[in-house]
C-alpha cells in the first residue's frame, strides 16, 4: 500500500492536538502534536521554537511550478556534500524532467522519495516532537506544501576527531586505534574485529533534554539473557534529563552505590571490548564519549592489561602478581609504618629501629601526622598535575614532590624513611592499570592509616578483613564481584590473578555466561613435529 493512502486515500480532518508537559511542569502543546497542512505556518513554526536560531539553515524552493518545499537543516551537523550534491542537486535536475506539470503534494512527497534523492536512509516523520529530535541529529527535513507528512533525510555528518592511541590505556603490544566521541565510529571499530551476526546491537535515546544516543552492544548465543534483560531494564528505568557521558549511566545502573570499588568497567580501547563481548559481556556506547561501559564487572578483571593476552602466559602471570602486590603495597605500606613505629618496635630489627629513632628525633609530630601530611600532599601534587597541561603537567608533579619532600626533610617536619614510604606507594599505585580501582586505593589507604594509629596492627587487620567481606558482597548485575576466587570456579582461575596458556582457558567465565561455555576445541596444545615427519628434503619420500 502506498505510503500516503493514509493521508488522502481516506478522508481529511483535522488533527488533534496531543499535549505533554516540559521539564518546568508546563503544558507543552508541541510535544506531540502533528504537522499542518500548510508550509509557511510549519516553518514559522520550526523558527520560534528554535527562537530563529542562526545555524537552523531554510531552504525554500518550487517544484512541479507550483508545489512549494522548503528543506531544513542544522549547519555544522550535517555533510554539506550530501546536501549539496544528493539531495539539492537531485530536487533542481529532476525538477523539469519529471514534474514538468502540476501534480498534487502526495505525488510530489512520492516523486522526492523515489526519484531525485540519492540517499540511502529517508524515512517518513508526522510529529513535531519526531522533526526536532532529527532535524537537531544532523538529519535534513524536508517540508511540502498540502502535506500532513515530513522526509527526513540522513545526512548527519560534521567535524569529528579521528580514531587515535588511546591517551589512558597504552599498551606495549597491540592495536593502536581507540574509540571516538562518534558513537557509530566506535560500533564500527568492534564490528571489524568481530564479524558475526551474532553480534547485536540496540540503540535507544536517553536524557529528556539531551536525548542522548545510547546503545547496548552483546553477542547473542553467548552473552547471558538475564543480564542482558536487566541491563536493558536498568536503562529503561532512567529518566533525567541529560547523559553527558558514559559516568551517568554508570552511577544509575550500577549495583551498589556506597562503595568506592567500581562495579562496572570502562575503557576506550576497541580489543578489550571485543574481548569482554566474547567472554558473554555486555557493552553500553554513549554518544559524545570514547568511553565505553562493560558489564558485568570483576575484581580480578581491573588488574589485567590488553597486551596481557599478546604476550606469553608466564610472563604476563609474573606482571599480574606484581601488580596484586603493587595493590597491596598501595593500600597498607603507610598503615604498616604507623603501627610498627607507633606501637610495635619489637617488630623492627634492631638497627633499623635505632636508625629510624635517629631520624624522627627532630621530628615534632607523631607518624600518623607525618603520613598524613605527606599523603595530603603528594595528592595535591597528582591532581594539579592532571589538570595542568601535558607539557608541564609531570614535570610539575615529579620536581615539587621532589622539592617539597627534601625540603620537610631538611625542614624537620617529616623524616626520611617516611618519604620513602610515601614515593613506593604512589609508584605502587600507578602501577594498577584501572584508575577506577587504583583511586579507590587511595580513598581506602586513609581510613587504614587512622585503623593503625588508633590500634596498630589490630587495626588493620580488622579493615582488611571487612575490606575483604564487603568486596564478597559486591554483585555486579547479579554476578559475585569477587568471582571467580570467592565463589571459587576452578576452570576460570587461569584467568584471574595469574593467566594460564591459552590451550588451558577454553572456557568462558561460568557465572557471567551459562550457554556456549566453551570457547575452542580440544587438542589445542602445541606438540613439537613427529619423529617421522621429515625434517629436510633428503628425507621427503621421492
Amino acid at each position: 500500500m502506498p505510503f500516503w493512502w493514509n493521508l488522502y486515500g481516506k478522508k481529511k480532518k483535522k488533527l488533534n492536538v496531543k499535549k505533554g508537559k516540559d521539564q518546568s511542569g508546563e503544558v507543552d502543546s508541541t510535544a506531540n502534536e502533528e504537522f499542518e497542512n500548510n508550509l509557511v505556518q510549519n516553518v514559522n513554526k520550526i523558527i520560534e521554537i528554535t527562537g530563529n536560531s542562526s545555524d537552523i539553515v531554510i531552504r525554500k524552493m518550487m517544484i512541479a511550478k507550483k508545489v512549494k518545499i522548503a528543506v531544513i537543516y542544522t549547519d555544522g551537523l550535517v555533510d554539506g556534500v550530501s546536501i549539496n550534491d544528493f539531495l539539492l542537486e537531485g530536487i533542481i535536475q529532476n525538477n523539469d524532467d519529471d514534474l514538468g506539470h502540476p501534480i498534487s503534494a502526495a505525488h510530489a512527497l512520492h516523486s522526492i522519495q523515489e526519484k531525485m534523492i540519492a540517499i540511502g536512509e529517508i524515512k517518513s516523520i508526522f510529529k513535531w516532537d519526531d522533526l526536532f529530535l532529527s532535524l537537531l541529529s544532523g538529519e535534513t527535513i524536508i517540508l511540502i506544501d498540502g502535506a500532513y507528512e515530513a522526509l527526513s533525510v540522513s545526512t548527519v555528518g560534521g567535524e569529528k576527531r579521528q580514531i587515535s592511541e588511546p591517551g589512558t590505556e597504552t599498551t606495549i603490544r597491540g592495536s593502536r586505534e581507540g574509540f571516538t566521541e562518534t558513537l557509530r565510529t566506535n560500533t564500527s571499530l568492534i564490528r571489524r574485529r568481530i564479524k558475526n551476526p551474532n553480534l547485536w546491537l540496540e540503540s535507544m535515546k536517553l536524557g529528556t533534554v539531551t536525548q542522548t544516543d545510547v546503545a547496548i552492544m552483546y553477542i547473542n548465543g553467548i552473552a547471558n539473557d538475564n543480564i542482558i534483560k536487566e541491563v536493558k531494564t536498568r536503562l529503561n528505568r532512567i529518566d533525567i534529563d541529560s547523559i553527558l557521558e558514559t559516568g551517568y549511566i554508570e552511577q544509575l545502573i550500577e549495583d551498589q552505590t556506597f562503595t568506592t570499588f567500581p562495579t562496572l568497567n570502562h575503557t576506550e580501547r576497541p580489543d578489550v571490548v571485543a574481548a569482554n563481548l566474547l567472554e558473554g559481556r555486555i557493552a553500553v556506547f554513549v554518544d559524545g564519549t570514547p568511553f565505553v561501559l562493560t558489564a558485568p564487572a570483576l575484581f580480578v578483571e581491573f588488574f589485567q592489561a590488553a597486551d596481557d593476552y599478546y604476550s606469553r602466559f608466564d610472563i604476563t602471570s609474573g606482571i599480574r602478581l606484581l601488580r596484586a602486590l603493587a595493590f597491596i603495597i598501595s593500600l597498607i605500606a603507610p598503615s604498616v609504618y604507623i603501627a610498627a613505629t607507633t606501637f610495635h618496635q619489637e617488630m623492627i630489627p634492631t638497627l633499623l629501629v635505632i636508625s629510624i629513632a635517629a631520624q624522627r628525633e627532630s621530628v615534632p609530630f607523631p607518624a600518623f601526622v607525618e603520613a598524613i601530611v605527606m599523603e595530603v600532599i603528594f595528592e595535591i601534587l597528582r591532581e594539579a598535575g592532571v589538570r595542568l597541561p601535558k607539557a608541564i603537567g609531570q614535570t610539575v608533579s615529579i620536581v615539587g614532590a621532589l622539592v617539597i619532600g627534601q625540603a620537610a626533610v631538611q625542614a624537620g617536619i617529616v623524616s626520611p624513611a617516611m618519604v620513602i614510604i610515601v614515593s613506593i606507594t604512589a609508584i605502587a599505585n600507578f602501577s594498577i592499570p584501572s584508575f577506577a580501582m587504583a583511586i579507590s586505593a587511595r580513598l581506602i589507604r586513609f581510613i587504614f592509616m587512622v585503623l593503625a594509629a588508633t590500634f596498630g596492627l589490630y587495626g588493620l587487620i580488622l579493615g582488611l578483613i571487612v575490606m575483604t567481606i564487603h568486596l564478597c558482597s559486591l554483585r555486579s548485575f547479579g554476578i559475585p564481584y569477587m568471582s571467580p576466587l570467592a565463589p571459587l570456579i576452578p576452570t576460570n582461575v587461569g584467568d584471574s590473578v595469574i593467566r594460564m596458556p591459552k590451550w588451558v582457558n577454553r572456557e568462558r567465565p561460568r557465572l557471567i555466561n551459562q550457554k556456549n561455555i566453551v570457547r575452542s576445541g580440544n587438542n589445542q596444545k602445541p606438540h613439537p613435529p613427529s619423529q617421522n615427519q621429515p625434517n629436510n628434503k633428503k628425507d621427503e619420500p621421492e
